[in-house]
């Protein structure tokens, strides 16, 4: 019991949580794009598409990284300064900014592809009633889709500031499983089901365009994987030099 309880206030007095909360970089990186570009990119995203993701699929997922257990190592590292916050710089540049951006640049690419694929060219129309709406509503499919997918892999990344995913295993945190479970089966509730694509305005991508979503959680958890492995070269070379 001792150990554990030891354990769990040095958790809370070193390690930062996990994750900042919902990353709006590849929900708002799309917006940017269609209005700097003055409407030649239509809009990738849907309002109700983006209130779908903040208020379904970021939820589960973003509680359970709360419950995240302490990852290895951590009793060995010093306390946080007096002073630091619990969400502090390098939480948000990991998380909004390459994180994110990777995702965004994800996401953009599924949504382009698509139009590409259909025949599109900037500034063609894709409002209803014009040739491409059809293929409009399957890149802002795509859009969704993705964001979700790239969910998943910002998920695994966060659960660990320094360790490696292997270290502290893919299902010790069951409730992050069952929340991705639960994203999942949301996503393709509304890419599926009539009567919730009516609402959302999705219909299902090419199956080749579709297959392309299973990389994107890899794309994303990968880079932050190599990063914490450097991190932890460094610190362990620090750590020689110090004897």
């Amino acid at each position: 019991q001792l150990p554990g309880c030891l354990e769990f206030g040095q958790q809370q007095l070193v390690q930062p949580l996990p994750h900042p909360g919902p990353v709006p970089t590849p929900e708002v990186v799309p917006f940017l794009i269609f209005a700097l570009s003055g409407g030649t990119v239509p809009l990738p995203l849907t309002v109700l598409q983006i209130l779908a993701i903040d208020l379904g699929t970021e939820t589960l997922p973003g509680l359970a990284l709360g419950r995240e257990p302490a990852e290895p190592g951590l009793m060995n590292r010093p306390p946080r300064r007096r002073g630091s916050t619990i969400i502090d710089r390098h939480m948000l540049i990991r998380a909004w900014g390459y994180l994110g951006i990777i995702s965004a640049a994800l996401v953009m690419a599924g949504f382009l592809l698509t139009l590409y694929r259909a025949g599109w060219r900037p500034g063609a129309p894709t409002g209803p009633g014009s040739p491409l709406h059809h293929a409009y509503r399957q890149a802002t499919t795509m859009t969704f889709l993705g964001i979700v997918a790239c969910q998943v892999g910002t998920a695994l990344a966060a659960r660990t500031d320094r360790a490696s995913l292997r270290s502290v295993g893919l299902a010790s945190n069951r409730l992050l499983l069952w929340g991705i479970a639960f994203e999942l089966a949301f996503a393709a509730a509304i890419v599926t089901v009539p009567p919730v694509q009516a609402i959302f305005g999705t219909t299902l991508p090419d199956p080749v365009i579709l297959a392309i979503l299973v990389a994107f959680p890899i794309l994303v958890w990968a880079p932050d994987e190599i990063r914490r492995a450097v991190l932890r070269h460094r610190t362990k070379d620090v750590d020689v030099r110090s004897l």
